[in-house]
């Protein structure tokens, strides 16, 4: 397939030594790194899945993040969220993780938006997106980032820890005419309700990590044309045992 995002023009070595020590880079190569340099990446979420996610983009030398979450820090759920420290309880989750992706990538320009997303704001909010990354717990959230990708014809790809060791990632790269997928109809795993969120889950801390890394992993292989996009259908990764299946994606109109 062809890379997502066009390369920009050179890195200057300074960009280049500061990349090449991060392992998500393997194999990628100069190119791959200035597809990433390029690139514009809108992450929905700051907290369980968003933090490693963004951690891992800004240390793969994505050049622009654009982060929107509405929450604070709360002391509960520091142990699940990389890029927030103690001194951030009580502060909007977006100030810390912007701090967080300029201490690992100086050069990378970050937006924040500390406003819940809906259908009203979210085209808005990722305008000027390459591709956007949902790491929302709520199904009114991504019916509206589901909607809003397609209406703008950006990638998704989106993720959530569901029961207690799976990850569900969508990807679109040319998003269809037809009416926006409605996530409420989506039950992975032969479930039915909201999976739970990564603060619920609670002691699977590290999982959010290794499913948030994992997510990132996708965003850079779509970015420098490594990978495939999954084109509506949806992947089911068992986080603990590396096991995969896929499923179509049911789709409804909204009412």
């Amino acid at each position: 397939m062809q890379p997502l995002v066009a390369p920009a023009p050179a890195l200057d070595p300074a960009e280049l030594v500061r990349t090449a020590r991060h392992a998500v880079l393997a194999g990628i190569g100069e190119e791959g790194q200035r597809r990433l340099a390029a690139a514009h990446v809108t992450v929905v979420g700051a907290g369980g899945l968003g933090s490693p996610v963004l951690l891992a983009l800004a240390a793969a030398g994505v050049g622009s993040i654009t982060v929107i979450d509405d929450d604070i820090v709360e002391l509960t759920n520091l142990q699940r969220q990389l890029a927030h420290r103690v001194e951030d309880i009580g502060r909007p989750k977006t100030t810390s993780a912007a701090r967080a992706i300029t201490a690992l990538s100086p050069g990378a320009e970050v937006v924040t938006a500390a406003e819940r997303l809906d259908s009203e704001n979210a085209e808005r909010l990722f305008a000027g997106a390459d591709i956007v990354v949902d790491t929302s717990d709520s199904f009114a959230t991504r019916r509206d980032v589901a909607a809003a990708t397609e209406a703008l014809g950006i990638p998704l790809v989106w993720g959530a820890v569901q029961e207690w060791h799976a990850q569900a990632t969508v990807f679109w790269s040319d998003p269809p005419t037809a009416a926006p997928v409605v996530l409420t109809d989506l039950f992975p795993l032969g479930t039915e309700g909201e999976p739970p969120s990564c603060a619920q889950v609670g002691v699977l801390g590290a999982l959010c990590v290794q499913v948030g890394g994992m997510l990132a992993g996708e965003v850079v292989k779509l970015i420098t044309g490594a990978g495939e996009p999954l084109l509506g259908r949806l992947a089911v990764i068992d986080a603990l045992t590396a096991r995969q299946h896929e499923i179509a994606i049911r789709s409804a109109v909204a009412a």
